[in-house]
């Protein structure tokens, strides 16, 4: 049962950030857009079953929940905790498991494989922290080209600055790399 260790409010301001005493994963994210998404994963369920919550993502020792602006934050966070509370703690997942969630991008050729694995570093070294300490993160979902399509999660995904001023901080460093990368959220 993870205890709650803090509670910090996100740039997004319909979204907080718990940071957890025990581990919900080992690394790996879950995000859920809706209830549909979460069916299957017990805690996001009875998260999405409180009135308001819109976007529940987590990973490792810390969760972030999204409302949709009509709920009290003092009232939603008491809600919020009882599911919290209740979740068991991680069990121990192998590496294996772990390293086989990331994505895997086999039909792209050896060159634009090399590619992403170079965009990713930097992804994982320097932009993905920031915005984990903000409650949220982004998932790669392809390259085409010179095409980078993302998919932010958390307070990252209804974040106003998301789209414009952090994706272009995102072009910006990344083209240090890839000269003519263009990094598009979907």
């Amino acid at each position: 049962m993870p205890k709650i260790a803090e509670i910090e409010e996100t740039p997004n301001p319909n979204a907080r950030k718990f940071i957890l005493r025990e581990p919900l994963t080992w690394g790996l994210g879950h995000s859920y857009e809706n209830a549909d998404q979460a069916r299957d994963d017990p805690l996001a369920s009875a998260l999405f079953a409180i009135a308001h919550v819109t976007n529940v993502f987590y990973v490792s020792h810390w969760l972030t929940v999204t409302q949709d602006g009509h709920a009290d934050w003092d009232l939603l966070v008491r809600e919020i905790a009882e599911p919290l509370r209740a979740a068991p703690a991680a069990s121990e997942q192998s590496a294996a498991t772990v390293f086989a969630a990331r994505a895997t991008v086999a039909d792209l050729s050896e060159e634009d494989q090399q590619r992403l694995r170079q965009i990713e570093q930097v992804l994982d070294e320097e932009i993905r922290p920031y915005l984990q300490g903000d409650g949220g993160d982004l998932h790669v979902l392809g390259l085409s080209g010179n095409q980078l399509i993302v998919h932010y999660q958390g307070a990252c995904g209804t974040c106003p600055s998301a789209i414009s001023g952090t994706l272009q901080g995102i072009e910006s460093r990344l083209r240090m790399v890839e000269p003519d990368i263009e990094v598009v959220a979907a």
